[in-house]
Parts: structure tokens; sequence; C-alpha cells
């Protein structure tokens, strides 16, 4: 699926099943809340904090795909192209660190 594929699944979805869109500053709360998750799995999963006994379950790959899923309701609602937003945050990243990350000695 392409991101504009992924775009249009989000939108369809929302006006079959979801009445609207929630507003632009609820999302971005949601995001945070769906971050927050996503973070919590990697402390206990890679870090050093222990799952509790009722976390043990958590999907990293589903929680990962709920900020995802905010993601795209956010561009949809802002109309941002996800598709060209990313194909010019690449090229930005290159033209700025095709060399710096290759000259960090903390990368070895």
């Amino acid at each position: 699926m392409t991101l504009e594929e992924a775009q249009k699944k989000v939108d369809e979805w929302i006006k079959t099943y979801g009445v609207r869109y929630f507003s632009e500053l609820t999302n971005m709360a949601i995001l945070t809340e769906e971050v927050g998750e996503v973070a919590r799995i990697m402390a206990r999963k890679y870090g050093e904090q222990s799952f509790k006994e009722n976390e043990k379950n958590k999907d990293l790959a589903d929680e990962i795909a709920d900020v995802l899923w905010v993601l795209l309701c956010l561009a949809n609602q802002t109309g941002v192209n996800l598709t060209e937003a990313f194909e010019k945050n690449i090229e930005k990243k290159t033209n700025r660190d095709k060399e710096r990350h290759k000259n960090n000695i903390k990368l070895p």
C-alpha cells in the first residue's frame, strides 16, 4: 500500500464508520497518547523497565500502526500529501546528512 492509498483508505473509513474526523487538536492529543503507548512498550522491551502483568500482551506493531493512523488523519485534515512531503523530506535529509553520518566517529 502506498502512502496515497493509505490516506484514501483512512478517509474512506472515517466517512463510512467514523462519522467525521476528530478536530485537529483532538487528533494531535491522540497522537501524543499513541506515541506514549509505543514509548511504554519500548521502555519495557528494550529498556530497563519491566512489564506489569497486564501489559505483557501489548503489541508494538499495533501501537505503531495506531500512530500511523492518526498521522494519516492529520495529513488528510490539513491537506498534506504525505507522498510529496515524504519525498521532499528524504531529499532534505540526503542533502543535509549525506556525509554527516558517515563521518560521525560515534557511529562505527
